[in-house]
């Protein structure tokens, strides 16, 4: 065999949940934005979202205390913003003024929407109960918005540190799964 031993503080650069989101909020001191890559699909309907924001971020209070927000899905195109949102805190930064990041009224929740990516999910906050033992929010979609012009989006998918990935061509194989 040969695999070699792995450091288990590297497991997570293994287990990529899915394209890196901007997480919206609005909470008592204005919008909020977050880029966020740890989250994973729970149900199909309704769709659930489990998400793990540190207690942290400016984010997590925003979750706990409005019990909402909106995952918004972004491209190659806005790795920029992706980046320095994550590197950036929301306590002392306005994000959406410091990138750019122009929003639009969300139509169930008060967290805006992020024009530029290409999907955003209105969310509701469903389950807290994980939240102060393993920062864990369950996430409930609400409403669904996707640019209808982008067919084959490039998003972004977290490798570890500074290691990003862009999604590549989509295969099509036989499978009964949904």
């Amino acid at each position: 065999m040969k695999k070699r031993n792995l450091p288990l503080s590297k497991v997570y650069q293994l287990i990529e949940p899915g394209p890196v989101v901007l997480l919206s909020t609005a909470g008592r001191t204005g919008p909020n934005v977050m880029t966020l890559a740890w989250h994973t699909m729970l149900d199909f309907t309704p769709p659930l979202i489990g998400v793990v924001v540190s207690e942290e971020n400016h984010s997590f209070k925003a979750l706990l205390k409005t019990k909402a927000c909106v995952i918004n899905i972004p491209t190659r195109a806005q790795a920029k913003e992706v980046v320095g949102c994550g590197n950036t805190s929301g306590r002392d930064t306005d994000k959406l003024a410091a990138f750019g990041l122009a929003t639009s009224p969300a139509a169930k929740v008060a967290a805006p929407l992020l024009d530029a990516c290409f999907a955003s999910l209105e969310c509701k906050v469903t389950d807290t109960r994980m939240a102060r033992r393993y920062n864990f929010f369950v996430l409930e979609v609400v409403k669904a918005w996707v640019d209808p012009d982008c067919k084959d989006p490039k998003t972004l998918h977290h490798r570890g540190y500074d290691a990003f990935m862009v999604a590549g061509k989509t295969i099509t194989l036989p499978s009964k799964m949904k």
